[in-house]
């Protein structure tokens, strides 16, 4: 009898039409079962990933649509243009509305750079002393602490911010606005502190611990083997941390909408107030006449605040590459 393999989608059998003689046919119904099951959760998890990115891309899609009437026509006598034209100055509600968003998008960036400076320091050496120097019993509290952070509401946060800490810094430094981006950048600190302590931990727990022994072996201290070997090793997996913290720190809204005084005003000072693109669009967003020329430009900076996030995730990806490559000789 004349018998040949035959390899199915779903398993192995053999078939009637082959070279082997006397063999009976192989079937094995849990294997082509179990296969079968193994294929519909591949594709359960490929439609899902794929809905999850085709999502991002239509609402990207729509906030563009809403703001690209401005590029070929003039609404209520705005343009593309006119947001970047002086004078600098945002006022949509007046005899001469000026929609100029130059300021908004240094608020943002103040007020990002100010959280950033106070979360970086505080998050790193939280994550190093986690990793390095806490006795496990310590570490199994000290990670769950400061993880709760991330699951406080933003709202809450905002409202601490409001009513203690912007009123406990205008008494101890003597400001003249309460609300100023000095306190909305300490209480953005907050939301981004948990997101980049979590990556840098475990970056830094990733290092191998070859590493660690072959210093300590060289005669290195634990904490020159934390500065000297283990942070350098761990440096792209906190590059990541940083990037995906400013990147939060740059669409937060209830924060920045509660704290920062919500002026738009072009300082270098951190003690006046300041408006973000954010808190912009949530608190004009609801009030504005549809299709007209301040509901377009609301959805322009929709489109900034899409591409600006976007640039910097995509630098941050190029320079954390580099950085692999420079380390340990791969991408």
């Amino acid at each position: 009898m004349r018998r040949k393999f035959r390899i199915s989608k779903f398993g192995f059998r053999i078939s009637d039409t082959a070279l082997l003689s006397g063999v009976p046919q192989i079937r094995n119904p849990k294997s082509e079962i179990r296969n079968r099951i193994d294929w519909l959760g591949e594709f359960f998890i490929s439609a899902v990933a794929f809905v999850a990115i085709a999502i991002i891309f239509l609402i990207f899609i729509y906030v563009a649509r809403e703001a690209a009437p401005l590029a070929w026509r003039t609404i209520d006598g705005i343009s593309i243009w006119s947001p970047f034209q002086p004078p600098y100055v945002w006022q949509p509600v007046g005899g001469v509305p000026k929609f100029n968003i130059l300021s908004l998008i240094a608020g943002t960036f103040k007020v990002t750079l100010i959280a950033m400076l106070f979360a970086t320091p505080l998050a790193l050496a939280a994550a190093l002393y986690t990793a390095e120097f806490a006795p496990p019993s310590l570490r199994e509290w000290i990670k769950p602490a400061v993880e709760v952070l991330a699951g406080i509401p933003s709202v809450v946060v905002g409202f601490f911010v409001l009513i203690v800490l912007a009123s406990w810094l205008q008494d101890a430094f003597s400001l003249q606005f309460r609300l100023n981006a000095l306190s909305a950048g300490i209480g953005l600190a907050f939301a981004v502190i948990p997101l980049i302590y979590t990556v840098s931990e475990e970056a830094l727990t990733s290092v191998p611990k070859l590493y660690r022994e072959a210093s300590l072996a060289l005669g290195a201290s634990k904490a020159q083997t934390a500065i000297r070997v283990v942070l350098p090793s761990a440096s792209p997996g906190i590059f990541a941390a940083l990037v995906l913290g400013f990147g939060r720190a740059i669409g937060e809204t209830m924060i920045v909408l509660l704290a920062s005084g919500n002026a738009a005003t072009l300082s270098l000072s951190p003690f006046v107030p300041v408006r973000t693109l954010s808190a912009t669009i949530a608190s004009e967003l609801g009030e504005v006449v549809f299709g007209g020329g301040h509901y377009r430009v609301l959805f322009l900076i929709g489109v900034i605040l899409f591409i600006i996030t976007s640039v910097i995730n995509w630098m941050g990806s190029r320079y954390n590459r580099r950085l692999r490559q420079r380390l340990f000789g791969t991408a």
